[in-house]
């Protein structure tokens, strides 16, 4: 039986034709949740004469207990997606239907195998939407004050997608006036399609997201390494990935060599260097 309660929309942003920040509030309340967890939108949809659910990745935190954000993509390739069409069409005041927060996949780790506390640098990839749950990451170690060093990789076809791009710089300028002692923040995004007329202002890393762990042959190093300023490694970092199975496949292959194993591949004494969950 699904668990669901109404939930009424109270901000509506459209960032692009096909991309929209939403938040929405519980009627009863904002429930307990974890960082990184994925709420199930329902919506009526007329046509089918009854409600249809997706998955959605929660873009708040949950020290956050004001509001649920999502930042949503209108696929309509090749079929338009019913839950997001409606919700393309929806306005400020409308109510959909809320499930229970679920998912553990991108569940952040505070400790190690060995149970000691977890102090590698985190860094985030995630490919389109993908950014969603690293928002909520973001802000939980901002709001907390941990004192982790954390690198977000956004990777997108158009600028115009870059959908949380002042808010993430905003926080590597705060990290660079506070000192990274006090906060220690990272962004840098990713542009696959750099010759199309529309990004002919992007003057930042071309290519795929994941692209980011590509080592290079005549220095040896990625350029999350010259980020780093030292090679990544399972001891020194823990990666997070959310997106399209290729950019998960991407960076599990980039960094295999380095001894990234992810959480389902654990080694012999339950260690491992990457998390993910993929949309597609």
């Amino acid at each position: 039986m699904v668990t669901e309660t109404k939930a009424k929309i109270i901000y509506r942003e459209l960032l692009k034709e096909d991309l929209v920040v939403i938040r929405l509030v519980p009627e009863t309340g904002m429930p307990e949740y974890q960082t990184g967890q994925f709420l199930t939108i329902g919506l009526p949809i007329p046509a089918e004469k009854k409600i249809v659910r997706r998955a959605y990745s929660i873009a708040s935190h949950a020290e956050n207990r004001d509001y649920f954000e999502f930042v949503i993509r209108w696929v309509r390739k090749p079929l338009p997606g019913r839950v997001t069409t409606e919700l393309f069409y929806s306005s400020v005041g409308d109510e959909v239907y809320l499930g229970d927060p679920s998912g553990t996949a991108l569940q952040i780790s505070d400790t190690l195998h060995n149970d000691e506390k977890d102090n590698r640098r985190v860094i985030c990839v995630g490919g389109g939407t993908g950014l969603a749950p690293f928002i909520a990451f973001a802000k939980h170690f901002h709001d907390t004050n941990d004192k982790r060093e954390v690198i977000v990789l956004h990777g997108a076809s158009y600028v115009d997608e870059l959908s949380y791009k002042r808010f993430l710089t905003d926080l590597e300028l705060e990290s660079e006036k506070r000192g990274k002692e006090e906060w220690n923040f990272r962004y840098r995004a990713a542009i696959s399609r750099p010759k199309e007329f529309f990004n002919r202002s992007w003057n930042g890393h071309v290519g795929r997201v994941e692209s980011f762990f590509k080592v290079d042959k005549k220095t040896g190093l990625s350029p999350i390494d010259e980020m780093a300023g030292e090679e990544i490694t399972p001891e020194n970092s823990i990666i997070y990935i959310c997106g399209y199975q290729g950019t998960i496949d991407g960076v599990i292959d980039s960094t295999a060599s380095r001894g990234f194993v992810t959480e389902h591949e654990k080694k012999s004494d339950g260690s491992f260097g990457i998390k993910f969950e993929s949309y597609g």
